[in-house]
């Protein structure tokens, strides 16, 4: 697993507040804490950023962003290809990112 930064409490708020807003289950995954819907995880906390499985248009505009990358929980240069990391510089953004992953796992 690779290190990550501390999650600071805006950033873990921020994460609470996405469960609430979408009243969704949250759950672990890779070792960090995971919302799910239909039982698949579509946002993650990883350490002070925020982590969103994304497609299309959202997936290309949340990698384009300073700061953000594919999502490589060993930290062994396997990144997951739909799981980008938005860090808690777009903050602003994460809401917009959040709900494209509940739409996009939700189809599924």
């Amino acid at each position: 697993m690779q290190k990550t930064e501390k999650t600071s409490s805006a950033t873990q708020k921020a994460f609470e507040a996405l469960a609430a807003r979408l009243a969704v289950e949250t759950g672990s995954m890779f070792g960090m804490s995971v919302l799910k819907a239909k039982g698949k995880a579509f946002t993650g906390i990883f350490g002070d950023a925020l982590v969103f499985k994304l497609t299309g248009v959202t997936h290309a505009t949340a990698l384009g962003l300073k700061g953000a990358a594919l999502f490589d929980p060993s930290g062994a240069g396997r990144p997951m290809k739909e799981w980008v990391v938005v860090p808690k510089a777009h903050a602003k953004s994460w809401d917009g990112f959040a709900d494209a992953a509940f739409a996009y796992v939700g189809s599924k």
